[in-house]
């Protein structure tokens, strides 16, 4: 081994886990059915050499990949060892890459962004000189522009590979990194990645089910998997040399590759075929353990032989735990990525800066249309509160809807990302939320501006801020409920029909609008209190139905005046067919008393107090994410973001 060589060596490793899929509540109760899924593996694998592992599906080949990167979940036995060192979890995710069968990358982005935004040590001309290396490595260059959603199979493959070569790992694992490309596309991928492995000095460890026979000269090391056991791991060529010693030589003319994994895969076409190739695998498996040392630790690739120039960027011996990027580095880089996207002249960008700025607006004239021409009647008391109404569901349901639209894409790619240990839950919310509150803040002030003159007047601009600031709040709050429950479901469409039938339970009961508080029963009463929704709409009603022009006695209609009647009329107001309501406290006292105290003291209408709520509940969301997105999940539910 020459001084700047990494070996990776895998000594007797035994892993056991889950054997087939189980239902979420199957996971729960901790009933699924496992198994020894690897047995007794070892292999060998140095800087610049890419080992395939081959095998049939259910042969162990993902599972060997998630045991080396300390991502498997149950017990495991056995060394993983980088340059003799114990592979540990953060000397990994420091020094290692894994691409996943799946990557979902964000949308918007274009190649060369997606390869500089992604956090890494490095920062200006070094960051740039380095993503125009990987892009020429990948053959990238030429659609560096390119956005990701609009990338081929092979060039959205090749830029998942280079998302992790721009960290510049010593060990790269991929996991089918051909899966559903052509023939050419296959020689392409598996062609820049030997060759990267030999300029980089990368080990690459790759999974392969249908491998081809013209990459055969770019695989220095392969491994033979069947259920967990090995049947053959070593170097490609002396592959051939040893299957012939056993007595299985390669026909002619046939793809080795495929050959040898068809004889290491059961047959199922018939029970007397399954008998007999499962004899024949095991006394495979157990003529490797006797003969297989030798193979396994061989190198083949004139590896000792390379010139120390071709390894590059990498020390004598391994740094252990060098480091990670600065969490203000990191969010930084956040902040950028989500702002690139959003700020992006193509139909992905203009989608996002619609939602964010004009949905809102876009609604609110719809509602000034329908309200404009609203006089102070009688009806006006179930007019305005119906604007009311609309107003706050408005808000509330265009942040659910901003939120299923904009944010899955972000959160599918911190679950990918935080796996590889760069930054965390609340880096990721804290970033997001920078550049999600300011659009939704001028989103809903100027929708504001549009329905405000119909409950009130510029005159006072300081009721129009806290007008503002009221849908505002709940704005935040939708959406943050949203973002909550987005953390464990995948489908956008199943989050959005559970937060919007919480939403309305809350508006239906707290709010005082479609129904009275007063005619609750005490239990749901003091479970209003718990809801946003009472206090933005007691605010709100407030600003409306106390204002000058509301307390006073409005008309019927233009010929039936409610001011002119006489005494026992007026005792008997609220019973009138045509006057409902002597004023708008009396609506008020109607929608949120439950007895005879005078409202203006029952505490109802406190000015202060519901404003405060309003805000609380939105910024104790916030908190609540930030918190949220701290806890471990169980690994069942992270694995659906990710793969």
């Amino acid at each position: 081994m020459i001084s700047s060589d990494y070996i990776l060596e895998l000594c007797n490793v035994f892993h056991s886990g889950q054997v087939e899929p189980g239902s979420c509540m199957q996971r729960l109760l901790g009933s699924i059915k496992t198994g020894v899924i690897l047995k007794d593996v070892s292999l060998t694998v140095h800087s610049g050499e890419v080992l395939a592992v081959l095998g049939s599906k259910g042969s162990g080949k993902k599972a060997l990949l998630d045991v080396i990167s300390r991502r498997v979940q149950g017990p495991t036995r056995g060394q993983i060892l980088l340059n003799n060192q114990p592979m540990s979890l953060s000397l990994f995710q420091q020094r290692c890459g894994y691409v996943t069968h799946k990557c979902d990358l964000i949308p918007g982005l274009t190649v060369e962004q997606t390869l500089y935004f992604t956090p890494t040590k490095l920062s200006g001309y070094l960051k740039k000189s380095k993503v125009k290396q990987v892009m020429a490595d990948l053959a990238l260059s030429q659609v560096a522009n390119r956005c990701t959603e609009n990338l081929t199979k092979s060039e959205y493959r090749r830029l998942m590979i280079g998302v992790q070569l721009i960290k510049d790992p010593v060990i790269l694992l991929l996991d089918e990194p051909t899966w559903d490309l052509d023939p050419l596309n296959t020689y392409l991928v598996i062609s820049i990645l030997s060759n990267a492995a030999k300029k980089y000095g990368t080990a690459i460890v790759l999974t392969m089910e249908k491998p081809r026979s013209d990459v055969f000269p770019f695989l220095e090391r392969v491994l033979y998997l069947c259920l967990g056991d090995v049947v053959y791991t070593g170097g490609t060529r002396q592959m051939l040399e040893y299957f012939t010693a056993i007595g299985f030589p390669c026909p002619q003319l046939e793809n080795p590759l495929m050959y040898y994994l068809c004889l290491s895969t059961v047959d199922r076409r018939s029970r007397e075929r399954f008998v007999e190739s499962n004899n024949q695998i095991s006394a495979l498996v157990e003529k490797f353990k006797i003969e297989g040392p030798s193979y396994r630790q061989n190198s083949i690739s004139g590896h000792h032989n390379m010139d120390h120039g071709t390894l590059l960027s990498h020390g004598n011996k391994v740094p252990l735990l060098q480091g990670k990027p600065s969490s203000f580095h990191v969010g930084w880089l956040l902040y950028l990525r989500l702002l690139a996207a959003t700020f992006k002249f193509k139909k992905v960008g203009f989608k996002q800066l619609f939602l964010r700025l004009f949905v809102v607006p876009l609604f609110y004239f719809f509602l000034w249309i329908f309200y404009r021409e609203m006089k102070n009647y009688q009806h006006t008391f179930v007019s305005k509160s119906g604007l009311i109404l609309n107003s706050l569901a408005g808000v509330y349901f265009l942040g659910i809807l901003n939120t299923i639209i904009i944010y899955p894409s972000y959160r599918t790619r911190y679950y990918q990302e935080a796996q590889e240990g760069t930054y965390g839950g609340a880096l990721f919310l804290i970033t997001y939320n920078l550049v999600s509150l300011p659009f939704s803040f001028c989103s809903v002030a100027g929708a504001s501006a549009i329905i405000y003159p119909l409950i009130g007047t510029f005159e006072d601009p300081i009721q129009y801020l806290y007008f503002s600031l009221i849908l505002w709040a709940c704005y935040i709050f939708s959406e943050q409920q949203t973002m909550a429950i987005l953390m464990i479901v995948k489908d956008f469409l199943k989050a959005a029909i559970f937060s919007i039938y919480i939403t309305c339970i809350c508006i239906t009961l707290s709010s005082g609008i479609l129904r009275s508080i007063k005619g609750l029963q005490d239990w749901l009463f003091y479970l209003t209190y718990a809801t946003q929704a009472r206090y933005a709409a007691v605010f709100l009603s407030r600003q409306v139905f106390l204002s000058p022009s509301m307390l006073e006695t409005l008309s019927y209609d233009l010929k039936t005046n409610c001011t002119n009647m006489n005494s026992l009329e007026m005792a008997n107001f609220n019973t009138n067919p045509y006057c409902l309501y002597k004023n708008g406290q009396s609506f008020l006292a109607d929608r949120y008393t439950r007895d005879n105290n005078d409202l203006i003291f029952s505490g109802i209408l406190d000015f202060d107090m519901n404003l405060g709520m309003t805000f609380a509940f939105a910024l104790g969301m916030i908190i609540f994410n930030l918190f949220l997105y701290l806890i471990p999940l169980p690994t069942f539910v992270k694995d659906k973001f990710r793969e």
